[in-house]
């Protein structure tokens, strides 16, 4: 079986981080060789691409500048250790990938942006590389932000760019990534986000199990 591509989805304060953390003690366990990662930030080169995305003002840029910043990072995220980790074996869990940016900045942007034109620029940074499977964790914003916010106090860097976005915003972008998982339900595992770690924890193993023969 070939390694996986394994991505987690959701909005602000989904517990995307936790599940991971979670996840990657589990594979350690069963002796999988795996990598875990992020966009935007997964690479040295990412890292400022984050810093432009997700610090300072909510209208420092608008759909197109994001989608292209975003398209950036995730074409160097690609090239320089997602890919190469995938042929050298080994599994890759990212915590968010392109499923991000048609959710972020077609559906929270009220599809300003066409979707055309963020398929084009999918396939020009990607190809036809998609993910084996992506874990979307559903949450009410307003819970979600609530999360996002008691975090960010314990941060010294404060990545809120998008949590100071209006809630009809963090609506949009949630029915944005129920949409998505009914295009490919498949591939997208929607899971309720508002429950405790453990439980949530347990359901992505079940998955990971069935999927994947551990």
């Amino acid at each position: 079986m070939k390694a996986p591509f394994i991505t987690f989805e959701g909005g602000e304060g989904s517990g995307k981080s936790t599940q991971i953390k979670l996840l990657s003690n589990y594979l350690k366990e069963k002796g999988v060789d795996f990598i875990t990662t992020k966009e935007p930030g997964g690479t040295e080169l990412g890292v400022e691409l984050r810093r432009l995305l997700v610090e300072g003002s909510a209208d420092k840029m608008d759909a197109n500048a994001e989608a292209l910043l975003f398209f950036a990072d995730r074409r160097i995220h690609m090239t320089q250790k997602v890919w190469p980790a995938l042929k050298e074996g080994k599994w890759v869990i990212s915590d968010r990938f392109a499923d991000s940016t048609v959710a972020y900045q077609y559906y929270a942007y009220n599809q300003r942006l066409s979707i055309e034109d963020i398929d084009m620029l999918y396939g020009f940074a990607v190809g036809d590389f998609k993910p084996d499977l992506t874990f979307i964790l559903d949450i009410d914003p307003k819970i979600g932000l609530e999360r996002s916010f008691k975090k960010a106090e314990t941060m010294t860097v404060k990545e809120t760019r998008n949590e100071n976005r209006l809630l009809q915003w963090h609506q949009n972008l949630r029915q944005g990534y129920l949409e998505i998982a009914k295009k490919e339900p498949q591939r997208c595992v929607v899971l309720n986000a508002d429950t405790d770690v453990q439980t949530l924890h347990d359901k992505i193993v079940k998955v990971i199990e069935e999927r994947f023969g551990l």
